[in-house]
């Protein structure tokens, strides 16, 4: 049990304190994952332009035959069992390239140069942020369906899916790349010259 203190002992402690002032900061940590940083916004013109290019575009397979809302690719030839595992989360985010504000053609050659860079890096699994679009014109996310219509045409996207809330959520993808070290199927074939 503490000692109690004389009135001496506490004069003495509250002239020492007297000019102390309360901390402003939460002693607690902030554990939440900070949001990616936000790119300049460009030219109206250049949303107006994305805008009219995505309604009139004509509508890809992959978007005919997603079932849902949630995003999901999976290539030719690829188990079902990739897709649930990469869905899961079972694999680890390596990279992430984050496209808001991007206009259509910035953001193609981004994510193109981005892919390249984490292939020639022997990386596997990436996420691409594109938004929600809630700043877009109408707040349509137009880089959301740009971004699955470019990855698909990718041969080294194996498959995608649309991230966890924690991640990022509906405005991000978790795609999984192709083992650029493990023979492609055309490698096997003998030459026949």
């Amino acid at each position: 049990m503490p000692a109690k203190l004389s009135e001496e002992e506490q004069a003495l402690f509250l002239s020492e304190v007297s000019d102390a002032a309360p901390l402003k900061a939460d002693p607690r940590a902030d554990l939440r994952p900070k949001p990616p940083r936000p790119v300049a916004r460009q030219r109206h013109l250049d949303d107006q332009a994305v805008l009219h290019e995505l309604i009139h575009a004509p509508i890809q397979l992959a978007d005919r035959l997603e079932g849902g809302d949630e995003p999901i690719y999976l290539h030719r030839g690829v188990s079902m069992q990739v897709l649930r595992d990469l869905r899961r989360g079972r694999w680890v985010i390596q990279r992430e390239i984050d496209l808001h504000g991007h206009t259509r053609d910035a953001a193609r050659e981004a994510l193109a140069n981005f892919l390249n860079r984490c292939l020639h890096q022997g990386l596997r699994c990436v996420r691409v942020v594109t938004g929600r679009g809630l700043r877009s014109p109408g707040q349509v996310a137009v880089l959301r369906v740009l971004t699955r219509n470019w990855l698909v045409q990718r041969q080294e996207v194996l498959a995608y899916c649309q991230a966890k809330p924690v991640d990022g959520g509906e405005g991000a993808l978790i795609v999984l790349l192709r083992n650029q070290h493990r023979p492609q199927p055309n490698d096997l074939r003998k030459d026949v010259t």
